[in-house]
């Protein structure tokens, strides 16, 4: 957190330089006197933070490169399908790596690519490699369903990304495909055993727990960790527009789901210091097994104090708030040629407006609001 400064104005004590940086050209312009007061905030803050309004550090940019999946996973894409956005409509991936240069400017650190699923995008591996490339950037991420992992798990790591998050909500086949529209669980898990051949650390698999179809599996799902270094992370059913609808019933909170593992296998808490781009699991270990178990409870144990994301949609389009409505548009003014300051302006907007907690409940009323599915926002 930006500590008091007796060089620059009161009014901006809690800002980052990168902040102080966009006043001090109204103030001092871009001549001696306006390189004097950034570099007066460079000495007083450093170059690394950006703080809400709430004193939040956003420091993480989640970037959605693909609205398209292999995939038609019945929590994420409703069952009459979706209308795909049309090809001009995507972000350009020059287009990306211009914003996400901008953010790092910013303090952003942590870059994680997300779809859809982003492997199905062509020239992906080109992408993250010119993203890895942009200095600043201290993680680089992906999310993926697996289903192409084994394809392309060596290229991956050779383009520099160092964690993978793998979708995962069953590990019986029929339930698999049924789940999943028609996915082939056994693709998935080559894919698992490709990256941990490669070396990647940590691979963290998500399973979404839904009452009545995986909650039998749970147990099996945190075997897993028992002989892999796996982070197997439970996710509670999000409420996200039509699926959120479809899905009413099947919501399985996280405390029940620890209580379910811990009825065999006791737990314990995984302590370490907190890294500032770090995100809201809350981590635990089996006794002797050498991967981890993590919890991550959006609805019953809020976590927005120390939410630090922003997200890019593959459209274009900055949200500060996965459940929130409120988007600002980026690709517009980007494809009428605006300027750095500009964009950069843009995302402050984005940083500002971010709200200090979402509303987010599991009742009708709320899931009409919340209208957007998750496969629009990006995972």
């Amino acid at each position: 957190m930006a500590l008091p400064c007796p060089v620059l104005p009161a009014c901006v004590n809690w800002a980052s330089a990168g902040r102080f940086r966009f006043l001090a050209r109204g103030w001092g312009g871009e001549g001696r006197t306006g390189q004097s007061l950034a570099r007066a905030a460079d000495l007083c803050y450093g170059t690394t933070s950006m703080y809400d309004n709430f004193k939040r550090d956003i420091n993480y940019l989640r970037v959605s490169i693909t609205d398209r999946c292999n995939l038609r996973c019945r929590y994420c894409v409703p069952k009459e399908g979706l209308s795909l956005i049309g090809h001009d409509d995507i972000l350009r991936y020059e287009e990306i790596l211009r914003i996400i240069r901008i953010a790092v400017t910013l303090g952003v650190v942590k870059i994680r690519i997300t779809g859809g699923e982003p492997l199905v995008r062509r020239g992906v591996i080109p992408f993250v490699t010119a993203v890895k490339a942009v200095p600043g950037i201290q993680d680089l991420s992906l999310t993926t369903n697996g289903i192409l992992l084994e394809k392309y798990a060596g290229e991956l790591r050779d383009a520099g990304v160092c964690r993978l998050n793998i979708s995962l909500d069953s590990l019986n086949g029929d339930k698999y495909s049924h789940i999943t529209r028609g996915g082939s669980l056994t693709e998935v898990l080559r894919g698992i055993d490709a990256v941990y051949k490669h070396g990647f650390a940590p691979i963290k698999i998500n399973m979404v727990a839904m009452k009545g179809f995986n909650d039998d599996e749970i147990l099996a799902f945190a075997r897993l960790t028992l002989d892999r270094p796996y982070q197997v992370r439970f996710i509670e059913l999000m409420p996200l527009g039509h699926t959120g609808r479809d899905n009413l019933g099947k919501y399985l909170d996280g405390e029940t789901i620890r209580m379910i593992i811990e009825s065999s296998y006791p737990l314990l808490p995984v302590n370490g210091a907190r890294e500032r781009s770090d995100g809201p699991a809350r981590v635990f270990r089996i006794d002797g097994g050498r991967g981890e178990i993590g919890f991550i409870s959006p609805v019953s144990h809020h976590f927005c104090h120390l939410c630090n994301r922003l997200r890019l949609t593959a459209d274009g389009h900055i949200r500060s708030c996965l459940f929130s409505e409120e988007e600002i548009d980026l690709k517009t003014p980007l494809r009428r040629g605006c300027s750095d300051g500009e964009l950069e302006g843009l995302i402050r907007e984005a940083i500002a407006n971010k709200p200090r907690k979402h509303e987010i409940r599991l009742e009708d009323n709320y899931l009409r609001k919340c209208g957007k599915d998750m496969s629009a926002i990006g995972g």
